[in-house]
């Protein structure tokens, strides 16, 4: 039995120490007397003769009988040696009078040592001055070397007394020898832990709603609500039915959208995500943050449209039919005809055009799918011919022959977005689509240009397009080149005379201060030419091969042209060094290839009247920007705005109505395609002859017409997106209701490619602005804050965080993509690195909380799905709360007055309304999630639901709880409701009817909790309740602190009016 409480107290007290200050207990006190007949020394603390102490002179309090006078002395008792006696607690010589035998169980050194933290407490306790004042100097039962010079009775020498500092440092050094046998004990029991097997959870599998449910039915909530929180479950069935009630129709709950609204009107326009697109994180992030406001704005009454849309993606749409047209029937659209190509574009965009949309309902984006436009249909067709048409008649559209960004690969002119700048430091070969090695790029050639007695070196980063030099340029007061004046240089291969010019724009600390004039190919040349009236030879054609210069150069493609060029100055003697220089290579985002500047006629917005305005309109207030940051970069672009060019050289899209003239006239010259005096446009083609026939003053017969070839490019139908989806130019109902529309929420990235393009267009074509505020999202990178890029293997698709994959799973998808060998296992490795265990399944509520969550304005968003899985977590605190909640609520609660924690509660919930609504008015996302997530989290469960367990526990609950708890979960299921709108349905749905009896039927259409409303915030209860919960903190925070748990005893403290409380032996501090 003695070994069996020795282990149980040692285990019970291993941790166990005394606080300065701190008091025995009546348990410290028992116990401790309880072990002094086996762990005291032989001897005994010196007292008078008589009986011995008894336990009431330590606790006056205690009724103890006193012990019976000492017997007779026996005989001496030799007692061996002890091995060792700690100074402080040797025992001073006691009188030989009164000497009670041994007791009968003595525990040795031997005996003690499996009950290490036994010992180690009996000597804390008396060691107290509680202990001392009556018993004196107690030590331990020792045998061994350490008791020579010790009488026959085992008494020591009296040893000198001690002064308080010597006792103090003594003091001192034990209570740092017991926290090193603390700390060493934990580390064994850390060591011993981490190497027992862990005890596996038990996985409930994957739980998923299986009841028979037809689309569009209401899902079956009479069923229990299942233990834990699974996104399968809970995200089942609700889209449908929402879709099919109406819900997300301005006109529900209302005989029409131009009926007044009090509430007012909130529209807005999805950015129209690409007809060939899936779904990825700019798409998640607009979803996310443009249904949180609409849903917020429909909760609250107002007249609400979210109009959804698909952008007919030109260029993009176009290189995947062609790709698939030449993978399954091996031909191309030119063997296969235009209008046959169309019709197959047409065939691929009814079979996977549908894709995106489905994408973004699984994210439950609450868009009138009845509104829904697709760029290329009649309605949208019919609003480009009209826009183009007005524009050209003002003026504002007009044709010429200038520099585009040219992709040889697509053989297309391209948009300035879809150009990347890939910086290089120096050197560096670069993969080049049709070039079976690299090339080099990064590098300044330079060679000499000769003249008669003397030569210029020029320097170069593209050396083959020398062959379309014009001129040669210097500065004017460079004083090198002085003599140069009026002077002119030979080309080498085409023979050319070329002039030098001296013009103030060349750097001469670049290079060698002379730099070649190329205008056909530089867009810095083209200006220089157009000053100086020089030619334009173009010397690479829209393939990409060299045209219009001398063999052995002739039709070699550009790159391959380079290295001929430069053996060919070699040869000649021209050739004077190549040296490493920083440069940006511009690449075609589309086909990787690398563009190409070149000279083409094509059609251009004359844009700086237009950008006048759209600048005047944020400088009056008319139209806002947010973050405000935006409005310098708004500024910088349109006081600086050049003209657009709107040309592509493709087949799908809005083909340009416009019709190149021929007139059967001697008396009218022919024209020149680039001549724009030879171009009419029209909406069709007999207004566009009768245009032209009343321009050169001949009969439509004399007329014949060629329409252009090319369409427009994309940004210029999206550009009229807020008002072509109502119809426009035809007037209708919602045009004059919905436009102009509320906010338009979009990426920072494309405020100058879209959003100031439909400004300008809008003011243009309508008179108005388009919206009266713009939203502008950060970008999503990675956790480590790079941007995704498929070659790091850091690309998250928002489907694989909501349904999660594995590693494996990852891999597959990147060996389904176009990545080359070396990019697909650096992917690889990024993948291993970042998603060792693969993506878990979040759900999409928490995707969306935690997009939100991140959007703080002005920054970059560094996703971690390790915080996304946190909010899933999150979403199984609410649904575990919720269900707790149903348990006790039953019948609907009668109102009754409310206790502390009931106005506490209700007051929180109050600031918590309040902080939602002014942060969702405001785009402060982060503040409005943090509000709701504190409020259920830190308030409702972790305090009130804890408060109210006893209550609850009662055979008649308090109705005043009963009632708060309906009102908190019920308030704080609509504050979720904009980011969770799944998990929000699904458990309000559940909730018992409250008044009044015909409440909305879904929780999309609730009204949204105003702080009008809930205006209960109690100072008084809050500042009491917050004192309570500081005392619980700082309890928490001792426990922490001194390692206590609930399998420990409770702690002991002294109330004011002094006394012990608590019980159970000491060791920890209260």
């Amino acid at each position: 039995m003695g070994g069996l409480w020795g282990g149980a107290m040692g285990s019970h007290l291993r941790d166990r120490t005394f606080l300065v200050g701190d008091d025995v207990t009546l348990a410290d006190v028992t116990v401790t007397c309880a072990l002094l007949p086996p762990f005291q020394h032989v001897s005994r603390p010196p007292r008078l003769p008589g009986p011995p102490p008894r336990l009431s002179l330590l606790l006056p309090h205690l009724s103890i009988p006193p012990t019976s006078p000492c017997p007779p002395a026996s005989p001496p008792v030799r007692v061996p040696p002890s091995p060792y006696t700690p100074p402080a607690l040797s025992s001073p010589p006691m009188p030989t009078p009164c000497v009670p035998p041994p007791p009968p169980q003595v525990l040795d050194a031997a005996a003690r040592a499996p009950f290490p933290s036994v010992t180690r407490w009996f000597l804390t306790c008396v060691s107290q001055p509680h202990f001392r004042a009556v018993l004196g100097d107690v030590g331990l039962y020792a045998v061994g070397p350490a008791a020579v010079g010790q009488d026959a009775v085992g008494q020591a020498a009296t040893p000198p007394a001690k002064s308080a500092a010597q006792l103090k440092k003594e003091a001192k050094r034990k209570e740092k020898l017991e926290k090193f046998q603390q700390k060493q004990e934990k580390s064994r029991e850390q060591q011993a832990k981490a190497k027992a097997p862990k005890k596996e959870r038990r996985d409930p599998g994957v739980l998923t709603y299986d009841l028979p449910t037809p689309p569009g039915e209401k899902k079956d909530v009479s069923v229990p609500l299942p233990e834990s929180y699974s996104p399968q479950y809970v995200e089942a069935a609700w889209y449908s039915w929402w879709e099919r009630q109406g819900f997300f129709k301005p006109e529900y709950g209302r005989s029409s959208v131009a009926e007044p609204n009090p509430r007012g009107v909130f529209m807005m326009c999805v950015p129209p995500p690409n007809v060939t697109g899936s779904l990825h994180l700019g798409h998640a992030l607009t979803s996310a943050i443009q249904d949180s406001l609409a849903r917020w704005h429909r909760m609250r009454g107002a007249t609400t449209l979210w109009n959804p849309g698909c952008d007919h993606a030109g260029i993009a749409t176009q290189v995947v039919v062609e790709r698939r047209l030449w993978r399954q029937r091996g031909l191309t659209r030119h063997q296969l005809g235009r209008e046959e190509f169309l019709r197959e574009v047409w065939r691929w965009k009814d079979e996977k055009g549908d894709r995106i949309y489905q994408q973004l309902r699984r994210l439950g984006a609450s868009m009138d799918w009845d509104r829904a436009c697709f760029t290329m249909d009649p309605k949208m067709c019919r609003a480009v011919r009209e826009a183009f048409v007005r524009l050209h008649e003002s003026g504002l559209i007009y044709r010429s022959t200038r520099l585009v960004h040219w992709s040889c690969a697509l053989n297309s002119a391209i948009s300035d977005i879809e150009v990347d700048k890939k910086e290089l430091a120096g050197r560096t070969l670069l993969r080049v689509p049709g070039y079976e090695t690299p090339i080099e790029f990064g590098v300044l050639v330079a060679f000499a240009y000769p003249l008669e007695g003397d030569e210029v070196v020029v320097a170069t980063t593209r050396l083959e397009t020398m062959l379309g030099d014009v001129a040669v340029a210097v500065h004017p007061e460079d004083p090198r080149y002085q003599h140069l004046r009026g002077r002119r240089v030979r080309h080498p291969f085409t023979g050319r005379s070329l002039p030098v010019l001296h013009d103030a724009f060349v750097d001469p600390s670049f290079g060698t201060g002379a730099v070649k004039i190329t205008p056909a190919h530089d867009a810095t040349d083209f200006e220089v030419g157009q000053r100086h009236g020089l030619p334009r030879p173009s010397v690479i054609g829209e393939d990409g091969r060299l045209i219009n210069v001398p063999p052995p150069f002739l039709g070699l493609p550009r790159f391959t042209g380079r290295a001929a060029v430069l053996e060919a100055l070699k040869q000649r003697g021209l050739f004077r060094g190549v040296t490493e220089n920083p440069m940006v290579v511009p690449i075609c985002s589309r086909s990787k290839d690398v563009v190409e500047p070149l000279l083409k006629p094509q059609w251009y917005v004359r844009c700086q009247g237009l950008a006048r305005g759209a600048a005047a309109a944020v400088r009056r207030g008319d139209l806002r920007l947010r973050p405000p940051a935006h409005a310098r970069t708004w500024f910088q672009w349109m006081d600086n705005i050049r003209d657009w060019c709107i040309s592509r050289q493709l087949w799908w899209g809005h083909r340009i109505p416009a019709y190149f003239v021929t007139v059967d006239d001697p008396s009218v010259p022919p024209g020149e395609d680039g001549d724009d005096r030879y171009w009419v446009s029209g909406r069709s083609e007999e207004e566009a002859r009768e245009k032209a026939a009343r321009n050169f003053g001949v009969a439509p017969e004399r007329v014949t017409l060629r329409q252009d070839e090319d369409v427009l490019d994309t940004w210029f139908s999206s550009g009229l997106f807020p008002f072509s989806i109502f119809g426009w130019p035809e007037p209708s109902q919602d045009l004059e209701v919905f436009y102009p529309g509320t906010l338009l929420e979009t990426g920072h990235d494309i405020l100058f490619f879209w959003v100031a393009r439909m400004v300008m267009l809008g003011l243009a074509l309508t008179g108005r602005l388009p919206f009266r505020e713009v939203y502008l999202h950060a970008i999503v990178r990675d956790a480590h804050g790079r941007k995704m890029s498929k070659s790091l293997g850091n690309v998250i698709d928002p489907l694989d965080v909501i349904t999660g994959i594995s590693l494996q799973g990852l891999h597959e998808q990147l060996e389904n993509s176009n990545l080359d060998p070396a990019e697909l296992e650096r992917a690889r490795e990024g993948q291993k690195r970042d998603f060792p265990n693969g993506i878990p399944e979040c759900g999409t509520d928490a995707l969306r909380f935690a997009l939100c969550a991140y959007t703080a304005q002005g920054r970059d968003i560094n996703l971690d799905v390790g915080r996304v899985l946190g909010y899933r977590h999150f979403c199984n605190k609410v649904w575990n709360g919720v269900r707790f909640v149903l348990r006790a609520l039953g019948t609907p609660p009668p109102s009754a007055t409310p206790g502390l924690g009931e106005r506490w509660v209700l007051s929180r919930l109050s600031r918590a309304v309040g902080v939602c609504g002014g942060a969702l008015g405001g785009f402060d996302f982060p503040a409005a999630t943090s509000a709701v997530h504190g409020f259920w989290l830190y308030e409702l469960c972790d305090v009130y639901l804890e408060c109210v367990k006893p209550v609850l526990a009662r055979a008649v609950p308090a109705a005043a709880a009963r009632d708060a708890l309906f009102t908190c979960v019920d308030a704080g299921l609509r504050l979720l409701a904009p980011f969770m709108p799944f998990l929000g349905e699904e458990l309000w749905q559940r909730l018992p009817p409250r008044q009044p009896p015909r409440a909305p039927p879904s929780l999309c259409v609730c009204p949204y909790p105003e702080a009008s409303e809930y205006c209960w915030q109690d100072e008084e209860a809050e500042t009491t309740m917050e004192f309570v919960l500081s005392v619980v903190r700082a309890l928490r925070s001792l426990r922490a602190h001194h390692g206590l748990t609930r399998s420990r005893p409770p702690c002991t403290g002294r109330g004011s009016g002094g006394g012990l409380k608590g019980g159970g032996p000491r060791g920890g501090g209260g």
